[in-house]
């Protein structure tokens, strides 16, 4: 493609097919060494948006790309003189381009452009040659020149005059000039080393002032274009009357070398010029004469003294040499002429410039090293060393600095990036030359961090512990989960869900998405559930999206929503039978309530109380126990038969309660309570046989026992009757947890069949007997028997 473009550019350059093959030659070489330069030229003075070229044709590049790749032209220095048009491909003139304002101290104009491409960056320069166009025709500095000539002059005598200037270069510029037939003078034209036409007047014919006082010749300056341009100018000859010495100067060129940071009126050089002449004719004169503009303004000439100084601000970068001819006439208008070469010395006082070219707004924090992050150039006006520069970057930054090419950088990466330490850059480089006293210049390039997700959610705690009380309402909050992301953006924007676990039921409680918060579902029941775990997982929005996991312990604090249950009495049954013998004393165990609450801690502490009874001091009942126990000795007043209500209580707030109610029958033996008891019983209906031999078989047993008793009670009441009664068993005050009915159990028999009515359950009495002392023979007609009054002592017996 390329080397396509250049046998094209080179070819239409030419204009015949031998040097179009000369020209293919050489743009082989050139292109095998390497040089990728685009080049164009340009007429001057073109309209706005004239064409330059078609960079994507000449490039080989699909028009696409350059709208892809963020195609752009950039030109030297700080002024845009070219425009890319993306869509189309070709490169235009912003402005109509004046080589004379552009380019004025050069023949040859370039303008120097790069092509910048992106994504791959791809750097491409291009030259712009203005031509130069015929504009500007020949100009002399005054419109009339005035020459005084003594009339003894010799024929073949010269006489400087004012060169006219163009400012049009090569063909365009000062060509010829012609001077106005007459008999005196001719023109003769010359070139000085340095390329520059000058003038002179060459006399022919002897001048008489007598014959002819003055003489006016017309001088013309003719440039080489089509069609050439002209300018003229008056020459007025006075011949003056003999003078015959004229000024002499001591050298013909005076060669000065001046710094350009010269300050004003600093002498440059002092010419002098002597005349032999005594009076006027001796006095000399000095004065610029065929000096440009601009070297007048800045250098002064002392007319009297021939004292050249400095009268304005030197530039090297302007002008590196002025050239200045200084004329000295003595009062007989006689003249002489000398040069005066002054070489500005560059000074190092430019600082370097740095152009920012192309910048990435924001990179990856997990960019590789060498990553480009800008292009910039550094240009210093000066020269040698004084324009040679480096650059640094100021800081401990994970950055450097890469030349290229062209005095060109790039900013690269050098290191891992972090955006969770550091977020964004400020990066100052700093450029500065090699002169002995080093200018510099800073450039300040702000580089964003833009976020990777490489940071997982993290939760505040590991475990959080919340609590809610039962029978809560549906959708209750109890709290907040957090978890926080050290990424930004969509990357840090952390959503909640609960990690499902085959094989377990759905938990009763949910998580907001958005903010953590736990929610309770439905409401929960203490005795049913009084603690349960989840697992909740955290997820950013990163792709792909990173996760943390905690643990959700909910606590379900009760509440008093149970009422005592009472397992003995049955509350199902009725009212229960106890009995108490009629020498029962104080504190004798009657009956056990039993009683237990579903709920916890001071929901399920229970207190009895006796609520209500027939004889009210004669009960009692155990405050924490639950154990009625006769409050004082059993009397024969007492009726026979007692009614109890045992009120059990939790103390939850609101307390709830239940009722037990017991019925108490006082008796004196066996065979009353049994008369009693089947009095009030309801007859049972028979069972079946089973139920019939069982009954036989514990009636049996129940008879035998009572004969024994009453056997040994009646022994007993002959022989001491005091003794007995002190001998008498005794009951425990308290009883265990685990007891149940009236008495302990070494006096109970409890029988309960698989029928499962009331009509099946019996409870007969032990026989009491007195305990003899160990050793001591029963009394006449007295039966030992192998229970005896002192199981009493020992409840739990069996």
């Amino acid at each position: 493609g390329w080397l396509f473009w250049r046998v094209m550019t080179c070819g239409r350059r030419s204009g015949d097919r031998k040097r179009q093959v000369i020209v293919f030659i050489l743009c082989v070489c050139v292109s095998q060494s390497g040089a990728e330069t685009l080049r164009y030229s340009l007429p001057e003075e073109m309209e706005r948006d004239s064409f330059v070229a078609n960079i994507a044709k000449d490039l080989g590049v699909p028009l696409s790309q350059l709208a892809a790749r963020k195609a752009r032209v950039v030109s030297e220095g700080n002024e845009q003189l070219f425009r890319l048009n993306q869509n189309t491909g070709v490169l235009t003139a912003k402005e109509s381009l004046d080589r004379e304002e552009i380019c004025p101290q050069s023949d040859i104009c370039t303008l120097v452009f790069k092509i910048f491409f992106e994504n791959p960056l791809q750097l491409i320069r291009g030259e712009v040659e203005v031509r130069d166009v015929n504009d500007n025709s020949p100009v002399f500095p005054e419109k009339e020149m005035v020459l005084k000539i003594l009339e003894t002059a010799s024929p073949g005598s010269r006489f400087p005059l004012e060169s006219a200037q163009d400012k049009d270069v090569g063909i365009n510029g000062l060509q010829n000039y012609s001077l106005g037939p007459n008999p005196h003078f001719s023109l003769a034209i010359g070139t000085a080393k340095d390329g520059v036409k000058y003038l002179e007047l060459v006399l022919q014919r002897q001048l008489d002032r007598e014959e002819q006082g003055e003489l006016n010749l017309l001088l013309t300056a003719t440039d080489g274009g089509s069609p050439p341009r002209s300018g003229t100018a008056q020459v007025r000859i006075v011949v003056v009357d003999a003078n015959d010495n004229i000024p002499v100067f001591d050298r013909e060129t005076y060669e000065v070398r001046l710094a350009e940071n010269s300050p004003l009126e600093q002498l440059v050089v002092r010419v002098a010029a002597v005349d032999p002449d005594e009076g006027s004719n001796g006095e000399v004169r000095y004065a610029f004469t065929q000096t440009s503009e601009r070297s007048r303004q800045l250098f002064q000439l002392n007319p009297t003294t021939g004292e050249i100084r400095v009268a304005g601000k030197l530039d090297f970068e302007e002008a590196k040499s002025h050239k200045m001819v200084v004329k000295a006439t003595d009062g007989g208008e006689l003249s002489a002429h000398c040069k005066v070469q002054v070489e500005v010395l560059d000074v190092n006082d430019n600082a370097p410039e740095i152009a920012l070219t192309s910048l990435s707004a924001s990179i990856p924090e997990d960019a590789p090293p060498r990553t480009v992050v800008a292009l910039f150039s550094v240009r210093d006006r000066d020269s040698g060393d004084n324009g040679r520069t480096e650059c640094s970057i100021d800081g401990d930054l994970p950055f450097s600095l890469t030349p290229t090419f062209d005095n060109y950088y790039e900013l690269r990466t050098n290191a891992a990036l972090d955006r969770e330490s550091t977020a964004e850059y400020n990066i100052t480089i700093t450029a500065t030359d090699w002169g002995r006293k080093r200018l510099s210049s800073q450039e300040s390039i702000f580089v964003q961090i833009s976020d990777v997700n490489d940071n997982p959610p993290e939760f505040t705690q590991e475990v959080y512990t919340m609590s809610v009380t039962e029978n809560n309402s549906p959708m209750l909050r109890i709290g907040s989960m957090k978890a926080t992301d050290a990424d930004a953006g969509i990357n840090a924007r952390v959503n909640y869900a609960l990690v499902r676990q085959e094989g377990k039921e759905q938990p009763e409680v949910s998580v907001n998405a958005e903010n953590g918060d736990v929610y309770i579902l439905r409401p929960l029941d203490y005795e049913k559930v009084r603690a349960f775990e989840v697992t909740v997982r955290a997820a950013d929005g990163g792709s792909p999206p990173l996760s943390a996991q905690a643990v959700l312990h909910i606590v379900v604090r009760d509440e008093n929503d149970n009422a005592p249950v009472l397992l003995h009495p049955p509350p199902d049954s009725s009212a229960a039978g106890e009995l108490v013998p009629r020498w029962a004393p104080s504190g004798y165990l009657v009956a056990k309530v039993v009683a237990v609450d579903a709920d916890a801690g001071q929901n399920a502490w229970l207190s009895y109380e006796l609520a209500k009874a027939t004889e009210p001091g004669l009960f009692r009942v155990g405050l924490h126990s639950g154990e009625v126990r006769t409050a004082r000795a059993v009397t024969e007043r007492d009726a026979a038969r007692q009614r109890l209500i045992v009120l059990v209580r939790d103390r939850g707030q609101p307390p709830r309660s239940a009722t037990a109610t017991l019925a108490v029958a006082l008796v004196d033996g066996f065979s009353e309570a049994h008369l009693r008891v089947s009095e009030e019983a309801p007859a049972a209906e028979p069972d079946g046989p089973l139920t019939f031999y069982l009954i036989a078989s514990l009636v049996c047993v129940s008879a035998l026992f009572l004969a024994t008793a009453v056997a040994a009670v009646v022994v007993k009441v002959r022989r001491a009757r005091r003794s007995e009664l002190e001998n008498l068993p005794t009951f425990p005050t308290t009883a265990t947890e685990s007891s149940v009915g009236s008495l302990p159990r070494s006096y109970v028999y409890d029988v309960c069949f698989a029928a499962g009515t009331v009509n099946s359950e019996f409870r007969f009495l032990r026989p009491l007997f007195p305990c003899f002392p160990a050793g001591l023979p029963p009394g006449p007609g007295e039966q030992r028997s192998s229970v005896c009054s002192q199981d009493v002592a020992n409840p739990g017996g069996e």
